[in-house]
């Protein structure tokens, strides 16, 4: 989940990134969303970052969190958690 806030927008470039990803390891494997953290309550303590944050689930279980939009480590993190 690509977590932004209204003022900044979701992080575009990392778009391609998680379509190559997916394509390499299989559509049902991998969904990506976004979520403007303004307008959920349960993801208040994004709120007020000025970079982006990647929060990955397994069912309704975070595992993972990655802080900025570091391509490397966005990667590695998602091929880690399949």
């Amino acid at each position: 989940v690509d977590v932004f806030q209204a003022w900044c927008g979701p992080c575009k470039p990392v778009v391609n990134l998680f379509q190559k990803v997916r394509n390499e390891v299989g559509s049902n494997l991998l969904h990506f969303a976004v979520a403007e953290v303004d307008s959920i309550d349960a993801l208040e303590k994004y709120r007020g970052q000025c970079e982006p944050v990647f929060l990955f689930y397994t069912g309704r279980e975070l595992v993972a969190v990655v802080r900025g939009a570091d391509a490397p480590l966005l990667q590695k993190t998602i091929l880690e958690q399949l």
